[in-house]
């Protein structure tokens, strides 16, 4: 049954961690080397691949704050150490993938205009994404699983 999949927490993690990835991704074009020059097409592509990542990523994140909970439906009534665990663990992918993405494996580099963490190395852009879209994919997901 359609409906009941659509109430599980997951579906609604992934499908509105992509919707809500995907502009910010966009939006950060300028802010990678490359991606302006890239065409259309391949820019679009790659800020799709960017935003599934990020909606794994926010899975991830929410497996963390569901096993700190103890419930998948932390969700519905998300405690401030829920909130906290679900932000910290996206933030720390985050961290740990851009180290992986622009220092180990050069998949990405930044471009001049991204402000970067300086002990890091890790793009602000990027972690700020990690404070601004889980409050609100939570709150998303609540409305639609309820």
């Amino acid at each position: 049954m359609p409906s009941a999949f659509l109430r599980q927490p997951e579906p609604n993690v992934l499908l509105f961690g992509f919707l809500l990835n995907l502009p910010w991704e966009l939006l950060q074009i300028p802010f990678f080397a490359g991606m302006s020059s890239a065409t259309h097409w391949d820019g679009v592509i790659q800020c799709m691949r960017a935003a599934a990542g990020d909606a794994a990523i926010l899975l991830g994140a929410f497996w963390a704050a569901a096993c700190l909970q103890q419930t998948r439906k932390w969700i519905l009534q998300p405690s401030l150490s829920a909130y906290l665990a679900f932000i910290t663990a996206g933030i720390v992918a985050t961290i740990v993938l851009e180290r992986w993405a622009t220092r180990d494996s050069g998949r990405w580099v930044y471009a001049e205009t991204m402000p970067t963490i300086p002990v890091l190395g890790t793009g602000v852009l990027p972690l700020l994404q990690w404070l601004l879209i889980p409050p609100i994919s939570v709150w998303l997901i609540r409305r639609q699983i309820r």
